[in-house]
């Protein structure tokens, strides 16, 4: 399970996952899809479709990974989590095909998801990568939409270590004549984008061509976004709950692909966009992205956890101007955090923990690497531990926050 031991639960290849689905009468090709890939935002934009979608009146799917609490997350139908009973029957049932082609968690996961979308006959299904693209458990559907969002560092001992390399892997979801939305401009991808869609013949958009969002007014509980559609004033005073600086990156492939659906024949209203937008997370369920946890002090929480991810973190903390930010901090082993490490200011107090899952980086190993960035700080047992400690010691005016690693998010007790 790659969410618990990390790259060696990564398989390198589509067989199985064709031969699973084979197996269930291809489920896959029995409803329409949406694709998403990408470094930092594909979470976000997945889950901002999703909301817009159903308010639309879709019967719309959503899968996504990993999970923070419960592995039904993963899999939702117009916000409604994985029936345990759908799940129990589903592993029941498919004992033996299991035992004969050994699958790995994740490919599992996504055949199951596959099924219960078909048998539900969902009207669409958002369906968001796990890792890279190319040969991701996902990528056999053929989707009305495929959407990237953004590259940056992550995964590298798999997916490349250029940004032009992690591209690639990314741009294997770009499929024959499918219309693909870049969300964002970045120089050293662009020609990687328009080779595989010249390649496969497939309509290439970059949002940003097209869209504009200028942030007007931003709080703790939602932002406030003039846009432009082809330099026209398309949406004025959109407001988005889901906060967080970076935001305004995911915003434009989001608004990109919903104009191609519209295009496509999608009755998706203003109403239904500015709605699903609005209330994206109660829609959906969508936890851990810039969640404000407790307002006195106020503890916030982030999944972000690449060198992009962290910067935009950071950013949002400098906003905040606090007297004191208190920062509870833990990673994984197969990554090398000491870039990450290496940004994060020296002001802030360090609570540094590791998550209860075998993937992660030891504590005493993560204070070691830490030290030798210049930071200093205290090294906890557990998350929870850490997080008591900066409560204890945080004043009212002062900031809690959270990160590091997905997993040490999805062990806060009040998520």
């Amino acid at each position: 399970m790659f969410q618990r031991i990390g790259n060696a639960a990564f398989k390198k290849s589509l067989d199985n996952i064709i031969a699973l689905c084979d197996a269930l009468g291809q489920p896959q090709h029995q409803f329409k899809s949406i694709h998403v890939a990408g470094t930092n935002g594909k979470g976000s934009s997945s889950h901002m479709l999703a909301a817009v979608l159903q308010e639309a009146g879709y019967k719309t799917g959503l899968y996504t990974s990993p999970h923070l609490k419960s592995f039904t997350e993963r899999i939702r139908i117009n916000g409604q989590e994985l029936p345990q009973e759908y799940l129990v029957s589903f592993v029941e049932q498919h004992q033996e095909l299991f035992a004969s082609i050994k699958p790995s968690f994740f490919e599992m996961t996504v055949a199951l998801a596959f099924k219960y979308f078909a048998e539900e006959k969902v009207d669409v299904a958002v369906i968001e990568v796990g890792l890279g693209g190319r040969l991701d458990s996902t990528n056999i559907i053929t989707p009305e939409v495929s959407l990237i969002t953004n590259i940056s560092f992550d995964h590298q001992s798999m997916l490349g270590d250029t940004i032009a390399a992690i591209a690639t892997e990314k741009a294997g979801i770009i499929k024959p004549h499918v219309p693909a939305v870049i969300s964002m401009f970045q120089l050293d991808a662009k020609e990687v984008f328009k080779a595989k869609a010249r390649e496969v013949e497939a309509p290439l958009y970059f949002a940003t061509d097209y869209f504009k969002v200028e942030q007007t007014e931003s709080n703790l509980e939602r932002q406030v976004f003039q846009v432009y559609h082809n330099n026209n004033l398309y949406l004025p005073n959109l407001e988005v709950d889901l906060t967080g600086v970076y935001q305004k990156y995911n915003l434009p492939g989001v608004l990109q692909t919903l104009a191609i659906l519209q295009d496509k024949g999608y009755a998706i209203s203003e109403n239904a966009i500015r709605k699903g937008l609005a209330q994206t997370k109660s829609i959906t369920g969508l936890k851990g992205r810039w969640q404000v946890l407790q307002q006195k002090p106020l503890i916030i929480c982030d999944t972000g956890h690449n060198e992009d991810g962290i910067r935009q973190i950071l950013l949002g903390l400098e906003q905040l101007q606090a007297k004191q930010v208190h920062m509870v901090f833990g990673a994984v082993n197969d990554k090398d955090v000491t870039k990450i490490l290496e940004m994060l200011p020296r002001s802030y107090t360090y609570y540094f923990c590791q998550a209860d899952i075998p993937r992660a980086l030891p504590v005493q190993e993560l204070v070691l690497k830490a030290e030798a960035a210049g930071l200093e700080g205290t090294a906890f047992g557990t998350v929870a531990e850490a997080v008591a400690a900066a409560k204890a010691n945080a004043a009212q005016d002062e900031v809690i926050f959270i990160g590091g690693s997905t997993f040490v998010v999805a062990e806060i007790e009040e998520l």
